[in-house]
């Protein structure tokens, strides 16, 4: 039952679009920027939000990176003031000059956004926003304050206390299961069919963290199999005849794709809250599931070891490259190992011959890794490798990564391109 207060809401968010739709504005987008700044109203400035959205939606590419040139320079902090701001405060740390000195060193663009979200609908809208400015971001890179600007209020507004996890199954809307379809990034869901073996049979699970202000948009989903043991296929795991297995005989639940589904929210973390937290859901569901493990792809094995012969061991190349490849800053190379690891989860196994779809041959020559969740030791985990950059592993990715290594010695004192 609506309440008063939304009741009244619908009837005030009427009112704006009545006002705006109801009269002509002559300013440009950018006018009606610095007026929203300004605005001291929440009708008006809801209004002027609403047009500059409206605008916004009708510039061409040319015109967005001129309306982030101007939040990027016209909106920015003034470093002197920031400068003369700290000083008070530093020679007198009061209430009032740590005041000033957060008024000052605050660009003024973060307030535009934040009044700009109070738009109905306008979350969406920014995400969508942000995504076209990391678009522009690549030939503009003086625009990367403002994308440092929309990350740090991203990370406020999406934070897991506002995230809502649901599960995804074939009794779900259309539109939901639509977008489903579209955001798989891992293995292609070719027809309804195939996305109905994905979601419909009892040992089948897909679940998804969607926000209040994007109900009809889920931000990241995982697709889930219990399974007898753990598998090193994929192609078992998704092919069209196999036999299903009874919740009470399943022993293993396998995260077999993880998607982000928004551009707009690049590197705003939701899945290692989203694995930990279907995993504890799940445990508590089907006590019979004493083993979580994903298997997942090794994105860049195949251009790190370059040619390979036919006949090399493909597992030892993916243990060492997965446990020893490292950034200069100490982090795993491959982006899936430095997102798990940082979960909390173990190194489990590989598996040579686990994705033979193209992508898979051509990334990672086919090879796939289980990475573990013990649910008793992923903070432990987490902990290790954030601090010490320890990376926890089974027994037998240790030996693999230690036969990898003599392979890799052998062929840079051979001098051979191929292993």
């Amino acid at each position: 039952m609506a309440t008063f207060s939304d009741l009244l809401m619908t009837v005030l968010d009427r009112r704006v679009g009545f006002s705006v739709l109801g009269r002509e504005d002559s300013r440009n987008i950018e006018e009606l920027t610095q007026a929203l700044v300004g605005a001291s109203g929440e009708v008006t400035g809801r209004a002027t939000g609403q047009l500059i959205l409206e605008r916004y939606a009708g510039l061409d590419e040319a015109g967005k990176r001129a309306f982030f040139q101007h939040l990027a320079v016209e909106m920015n902090f003034t470093p002197a003031d920031v400068r003369a701001a700290l000083s008070a405060y530093e020679a007198d740390p009061s209430k009032a000059t740590y005041r000033a000195f957060m008024s000052v060193s605050e660009p003024p663009r973060q307030e535009f956004f934040r009044r700009l979200n109070r738009v109905p609908g306008a979350t969406e809208r920014l995400v969508s926003m942000r995504a076209d400015l990391l678009g522009i971001l690549r030939d503009a890179p003086e625009l990367a304050a403002l994308d440092l600007d929309l990350m740090h209020l991203f990370a406020s507004w999406f934070n897991r206390g506002f995230l809502v996890l649901r599960p995804v199954s074939w009794e779900s809307p259309a539109y939901v299961l639509e977008k489903i379809i579209a955001y798989e990034a891992v293995h292609t869901i070719e027809s309804w069919e195939d996305l109905r073996r994905r979601v419909e049979p009892p040992d089948r699970r897909c679940f998804a963290f969607f926000h209040p202000a994007m109900p009809d948009e889920p931000l990241i989903f995982v697709e889930v199999a219990l399974t007898k043991g753990v598998p090193g296929s994929v192609q078992d795991l998704l092919k069209e005849e196999r036999e299903t297995l009874t919740e009470e005989d399943a022993d293993t639940a396998v995260f077999y794709s993880i998607s982000n589904c928004q551009a707009g929210l690049a590197s705003i973390s939701f899945g290692n809250s989203l694995i930990k937290q279907v995993a504890a859901d799940l445990s508590l569901e089907l006590p019979g599931l004493k083993t979580f493990v994903t298997l997942s792809p090794i994105p860049g094995l195949a251009a790190w070891v370059g040619e390979v012969e036919e006949d090399t061991d493909l597992r030892m190349l993916a243990a060492h490259y997965l446990v020893s490849a490292k950034r200069d800053d100490g982090l795993p190379l491959d982006p899936v190992a430095r997102f798990h690891l940082g979960n909390g989860a173990q190194v489990h196994n590989v598996h040579a011959g686990a994705d033979l779809s193209d992508r898979g041959v051509a990334q990672s020559f086919g090879t796939m890794v289980n990475y573990l969740y013990d649910l008793r030791r992923v903070s432990q985990n987490h902990e290790r490798f954030a601090t010490s950059r320890k990376i926890a592993m089974s027994s037998e990715i240790r030996a693999l990564d230690a036969a990898g290594k003599k392979l890799l010695t052998r062929r840079a004192q051979s001098d051979e391109p191929a292993i």
